[in-house]
């Protein structure tokens, strides 16, 4: 006779083996991680380049920027380019955090810190390229960085290729629309 002590014991055990499977996937998942998506644009780069060195024009195509509406911003620093910050406070799907461009090279590389407060703290960094392509401009925007363990835990239930991935390429069609106007 099976007595319910035995029944929660059993269940203790299996929420105990599910937890340590968990933590021994994440624990074989790599230590940074790397993100990027590309579209192709039919315009010069010369075009599409103050897209991405004003972080005020970055409102225009962000996708997080059309999540959050009333988001509270604030710029500093340059006015683009290096040195230009931008920070953000927004609702609960949006977080707070900013953004620093750190280098530029003029219609090919803008590179940028990124630093999350929250929902979670993270620093990680961004960049655009932009290369010549047969009808005009190919766009790769990337984020990287270090992946802790607890990054790691979230990983084996939701990829961040996915969730990051799919902002990318809806914020690049959007970069696409107003380049090619």
């Amino acid at each position: 006779m099976i007595t319910p002590f035995y029944i929660v014991l059993g269940i203790g055990a299996v929420m105990i083996a599910a937890i340590l499977i968990v933590l021994i996937v994440a624990a074989t998942k790599p230590d940074r991680f790397r993100v990027e998506r590309s579209v192709a644009i039919a315009a010069p780069a010369e075009k599409i380049f103050p897209y991405l060195d004003d972080l005020k024009q970055q409102r225009l195509w962000s996708p997080w920027d059309q999540k959050d509406p009333d988001m509270k911003r604030t710029y500093t620093g340059a006015e683009r380019g290096v040195g230009a910050v931008y920070a953000w406070d927004g609702d609960r799907n949006i977080g707070a955090g900013s953004q620093e461009i750190t280098a530029v090279t003029p219609h090919s590389k803008v590179e940028a810190r990124i630093d999350f407060v929250r929902p979670f703290e993270a620093h990680n960094r961004i960049e655009w390229l932009l290369q010549p392509a047969s009808n005009g401009t190919s766009v790769t925007w990337a984020i990287f960085g270090p992946m802790p363990f607890m990054s790691k835990v979230m990983s084996v239930f939701c990829s961040m290729d996915k969730m990051i991935g799919n902002e990318f390429e809806k914020g690049l069609t959007q970069l696409k629309l107003l380049a090619e106007k």
